[in-house]
């Protein structure tokens, strides 16, 4: 990173015959999409400070913007070209202004951005993160600058970049993904699976700690298939992370339930004063038929036993999933097995979508696609379902009990404290005094699946423990 710091200062020091100089210019940047793409915007801006320009607020104070896009939703193409088109005027009475694109749809559509809208002056790809300095430098002095190629022979290595630490923090781990299953595009706009080295990955976090991160979430598409080039799998990593850092929380996302194993369900127990007992196992379908025709891997029953064996492990786990509905082929009865799934199991939230083409994968190009109208019936149906039981059960297990919160920030709007339990729910309450990064119990007085409010009493929290 350094070497390509020192580049892009190199090439600033040379005459570009612009009216503002490099050191006056300011940067925004939009991002949709996931937390690893949150996660690539703080990263961005972090760069682009450190070669001198200022992050602004919005675009109207930017000489450049960047577009980090996201695939993932529909129409993702027509919605970069539709935010581009607000910046037109800009563009007219500030001629200097550059317009660059990058996320999954710039590492999809490359040079073709350009090529449909000549308002873009740039566009790079999710492994393009660190040079993005370098490529807006070479944009204020040519149009057209593409670089959205995957680099798979390199190692992953980065350091997380966090301009103003908070109490908590995401930290990537992997990057990409081998499993191809036939809906998903992320092979395609992140590229084949790499993983960080261990020790750099211990390192980089105890930093985050040095400078007041108490809690960090490990980021990846498939954060359980995490294999360092030093031979150590995840549930290694993890206990690294317990024993070697200074770490009051370790949260994960997004786990695949076929590299789940039972190793990393022996890890979450040992240390699971440091590991939360919060699992998001996205199960995609209750049906094997749609299971296979999903390419996922694991069967119903596979995937109902592994959930049998972590709750034997941690039975008070608390489980996230995802589900796609109306996926091609899905009757009516490959849809009841997966809300009758969704039931068994338990889950306490669950995110679920209409199945969307995406370009270039197996899915979009299957017979029997669903009609809309029948996907927004199922999609409805299933959280109809899923409320029926969870409102009454998370009452039921959270109403009137303690739980311990990591206290983030004072939400201004609420006039509450924020923080989440360890079970992953966000809990706001009243309190007299600054809690920002203590550990506190709040008694909770309204449960709902994501959001827990209640009462916090210095003497009752230091008596109670979690409920």
């Amino acid at each position: 990173m350094s070497q390509e710091l020192q580049d892009f200062q190199t090439n600033s020091s040379q005459n570009t015959g612009e009216s503002v100089p490099p050191f006056q210019r300011s940067v925004y940047i939009s991002t949709y999409g996931c937390q690893m793409n949150e996660n690539d915007t703080e990263r961005m801006y972090a760069l682009m400070e450190m070669a001198g320009y200022a992050a602004v607020a919005s675009p109207e104070q930017a000489d450049v913007i960047i577009i980090n896009s996201c695939s993932v939703r529909e129409k993702p193409v027509h919605k970069v070209f539709s935010e581009v088109g607000t910046y037109r005027r800009l563009k007219e009475r500030r001629p200097h202004l550059k317009i660059g694109v990058g996320g999954c749809v710039a590492s999809l559509e490359k040079e073709r951005l350009i090529e449909a809208n000549s308002l873009i002056d740039f566009v790079f790809g999710t492994d393009q993160i660190d040079l993005v300095p370098s490529l807006v430098d070479r944009a204020f002095a040519k149009k057209g600058i593409v670089e959205a190629r995957f680099h798979h022979r390199e190692p992953y290595q980065i350091e997380t970049l966090i301009r103003n630490p908070k109490v908590t923090a995401f930290v990537n781990i992997t990057k990409g993904c081998d499993n191809f299953c036939t809906f998903c595009v992320v092979p395609y706009t992140r590229g084949r699976e790499k993983s960080r080295l261990l020790r750099e990955v211990v390192e980089d976090i105890q930093k985050l700690v040095n400078r007041g991160v108490r809690e960090v979430t490990l980021l990846g598409q498939n954060v359980n298939s995490y294999r360092s080039p030093c031979g150590a799998d995840f549930a290694d990593l993890l206990q690294a992370l317990a024993e070697q850092t200074d770490l009051v929380r370790i949260r994960y996302t997004t786990s695949h339930p076929k590299d789940f194993n039972e190793k990393l369900m022996q890890i979450m127990e040992r240390y699971q004063q440091k590991i939360c007992e919060y699992i998001h196992l996205p199960v995609q379908s209750g049906s094997d038929r749609i299971l296979e025709r999903m390419n996922r891997g694991y069967s119903r029953k596979d995937y109902i036993a592994k959930i049998k064996k972590i709750k034997e492990y941690l039975p008070q786990v608390v489980l996230s999933t995802d589900i796609i509905v109306g996926f091609p082929g899905e009757d009516e009865s490959d849809f009841w097995q997966t809300v009758d799934l969704v039931l068994e199991v338990g889950f306490e939230t669950i995110f679920a979508f209409k199945y969307s083409p995406r370009p270039f994968t197996k899915a979009a190009r299957f017979d029997q696609q669903i009609p809309e109208t029948i996907k927004d019936e199922r999609l409805q149906r299933l959280f109809q379902e899923w409320e029926k039981w969870a409102f009454p059960f998370v009452k039921q297990r959270y109403q009137g009990q303690y739980v311990e919160v990591l206290v983030e920030e004072f939400d201004q709007k609420r006039g509450q404290w924020h923080g989440r339990s360890r079970q992953n729910k966000n809990v706001y309450f009243q309190a007299d005094k600054t809690l920002t990064g203590q550990l506190v119990h709040v008694l909770v007085e309204e449960a709902f699946p994501s959001v827990l409010r209640g009462r916090w009493m210095e003497r009752e929290s230091k008596q109670h423990g979690v409920g």
